[in-house]
């Protein structure tokens, strides 16, 4: 059958183009070798070509490095149970847990205390980001108000 084959031991595949374009250049007088180098310089695009402006890089520049900085951040969909504290809204997050001795589904429910600027009220549906500490008990943040209570 086939065995694999060492580090060291050469293979019969091809070379890729860009060692092979280099090897020979190596080979070649130093006066020669400097001749492809600018057509190869020439060839390539400038930056200022490829990038759509300066407006669109630094957007994406400062998106990268907030996404980078931060990395993913659980996110939760929940209902304000409570609201009577200022800029703190209780939410409560609903979810379905297989049970494992029977076998079905059973509903668990958590209780998260949120950073609220929007304005939330008992029955609205929002989204909840973690967040640093921002109290003892209070590590997330109101987001967005997916769906108002209905009045």
């Amino acid at each position: 059958m086939f065995r694999r084959k060492k580090k060291d031991e050469p293979t019969d595949a091809p070379v890729a183009p860009e060692i092979a374009a280099e090897a020979p250049a190596a080979e070649q007088p130093a006066a020669e070798s400097a001749a492809p180098e600018a057509q190869t310089a020439q060839v390539e695009p400038a930056p200022s070509e490829t990038s759509p402006g300066p407006a669109a890089s630094e957007a994406e520049s400062k998106g990268a490095v907030a996404k980078g900085r931060r990395g993913n951040r659980v996110q939760k969909v929940g209902t304000v149970s409570s609201d009577k504290m200022q800029k703190t809204v209780i939410v409560r997050v609903d979810r379905q847990v297989l049970h494992p001795k029977y076998r079905r589904y059973v509903r668990r429910t958590s209780k998260f205390m949120a950073h609220d600027d929007l304005g939330a009220t008992v029955g609205d549906r929002v989204r909840i980001i973690e967040t640093r500490p921002l109290s003892t008990r209070k590590r997330w943040r109101v987001v967005e108000i997916v769906q108002k209570a209905a009045k």
